[in-house]
């Protein structure tokens, strides 16, 4: 059964009236993401829409189900963006369907650009949402701004509406980049990748994007990749600089304009692992320093990999077996920070650890949040951990 309420209050009705869990559904883009899906669906297909758009204080705020599309296309009439790079995820979970608002704010899955610009959270500025007691609730405004107690904003980013129904969000907004491009060096090794982005991202020349996309991967060697956004003189100043700065790791030149646009893109939605399609995907988000020890550890157990290290992310791919995914865990478990299973079959998501382990004192409080926004437990049950 699906039910597809109008508005908020017809969803409040619907959540107040339930006798069971639901399962919210946006543009069904994730599907593969997160523990298995049960309960009749919730569908957020008729919230949709741009609630207000403030070109001058550059501010957004649109209804849960609006297609991330139509947001973008609207914004860059204007010379705006969506600061984080919102993830496409289509192509790696093999989905059809328009990835939404709410999915963007449920998952937080931002792109390369968290370096420069932050993550989804840190430009979320208010957040509507119907509990599990059907109760409207509002957090947030138009602004960025202090807040004492509970965050409700940066609570639910991430949360995988775990926590209610996502109805609204207002974001941030960024001028869009008049041009970009992408300084490319081949053939390094982890070691020296990191030596490069370290000495390019601590330079002056406002790197928005730095990664390594290891051999196999679109290439037969490995690329490591500097990305300058702005002004097109800027950019073309900034780019000289920078492969003049990196000329003894072998910089010699930048990819431009679409030829750059794409092949982030293809980083951002994690394109250069999707297929074969029965692998499973993980995400380690870890120190960059970090990410080629974290590999090495891993060693055959990632059978592709890439590095963003502007966003401290180790992305790789392993067989979808209960094995490796127990050997992932055993690898990583040393270093600081969490890994995610990304996708995943069913199966395998059903019995394996999805989401970052719980210390005793992490579940004794997640337990007491998601208790106070849905007592009988009927929002998106077991999404994240077996029982919460």
């Amino acid at each position: 059964m699906t039910f597809a309420p109008a508005d908020e209050h017809e969803a409040a009705e619907i959540v107040r009236a339930a006798g069971g869990p639901f399962d919210i559904v946006g543009g069904a883009t994730r599907a593969r993401f997160g523990r298995p899906r049960r309960g009749a669906r919730l569908s957020t297909a008729k919230l949709s829409g741009v609630v207000f758009h403030e070109p001058a204080e550059m501010t957004l705020r649109a209804r849960a189900g609006t297609p991330l599309a139509e947001i973008e296309s609207r914004l860059a009439q204007h010379g705006q963006m969506l600061p984080f790079e919102p993830m496409d995820p289509r192509g790696l979970f093999g989905t059809e369907g328009e990835p939404t608002v709410g999915g963007l704010v449920a998952t937080a899955l931002a792109g390369p650009r968290r370096l420069s610009a932050g993550a989804v959270r840190d430009n979320t500025l208010g957040v509507r949402l119907v509990n599990g007691r059907g109760e409207i609730v509002s957090s947030g405004g138009r602004v960025m701004k202090n807040v004492t107690g509970l965050d409700l904003v940066k609570l639910t980013c991430g949360a995988h509406g775990t926590l209610g129904l996502i109805t609204e969000a207002t974001f941030k907004l960024l001028p869009k980049p008049r041009a970009e491009a992408t300084v490319v060096i081949r053939r390094l090794d982890d070691a020296r990748a990191l030596e490069a982005m370290a000495r390019a991202l601590a330079s002056p020349f406002g790197v928005s994007g730095a990664a390594t996309i290891h051999a196999g991967m679109g290439r037969e060697w490995p690329r490591t990749l500097l990305r300058v956004e702005g002004f097109e003189e800027s950019v073309a100043y900034r780019t000289q600089r920078l492969i003049a700065l990196l000329a003894d790791f072998g910089a010699k030149h930048a990819l431009q304009a679409e030829d750059s646009q794409r092949l982030w893109r293809d980083i951002r939605d994690g394109a250069f692992l999707a297929s074969p399609s029965e692998r499973a995907i993980w995400r380690a988000s870890l120190k960059p320093s970090d990410a080629p020890a974290a590999l090495a550890a891993l060693g055959d157990i990632a059978l592709a990999s890439q590095m963003d290290h502007g966003g401290g992310l180790l992305w790789f791919s392993t067989d979808s077996t209960l094995e490796a995914a127990a050997a992932v865990r055993s690898a990583l478990e040393n270093f600081a920070g969490h890994v995610h299973l990304i996708r995943a079959d069913e199966a395998l998501r059903q019995r394996a650890q999805v989401f970052p382990p719980l210390t005793s004192a992490l579940e004794r409080l997640t337990r007491g949040v998601k208790a106070s926004f849905d007592p009988r437990g009927f929002i998106n049950p077991g999404r994240m951990y077996a029982d919460i």
